[in-house]
């Protein structure tokens, strides 16, 4: 089966940088726009940023200017390098993918979620 794996969640104190990667494995036509959410505890999933298989990539106004998302197509990954990181992008960062199991049908996945705090 399709599934999503983050990696790269970690503490840091803030200014400090982080890169989260995903990866996508299982059986598989092609990943269509691959995208990161992050949650607090209390609150809503939130969408942080988003790139499209072309590379039109779409921000939260919270990290612009701070964070970049990034793919490689033919590695099924994305990246969000995230850098002068605030106490406030503490939150479980999940991996959101839609994905073409075959040439007709496409699906929405999840990863696992990693954690990122940023603390002093």
């Amino acid at each position: 089966q399709v599934q999503l794996v983050e990696s790269g969640g970690d503490f840091v104190q803030p200014g400090g940088s982080l890169r989260l990667a995903c990866v996508a494995s299982g059986r598989f036509f092609m990943t269509s726009t691959m995208a990161w959410y992050r949650q607090v505890p209390g609150k809503q999933r939130e969408l942080v940023a988003s790139l499209t298989r072309a590379g039109t990539p779409t921000y939260a106004d919270s990290v612009k200017g701070r964070f970049t998302i990034s793919r490689d197509n033919s590695l099924y990954t994305s990246t969000l390098q995230m850098r002068s990181l605030e106490p406030d992008d503490t939150a479980v960062y999940y991996c959101n993918a839609d994905i073409w199991l075959t040439r007709s049908t496409v699906e929405n996945y999840w990863g696992q979620g990693t954690q990122v705090t940023v603390s002093s």
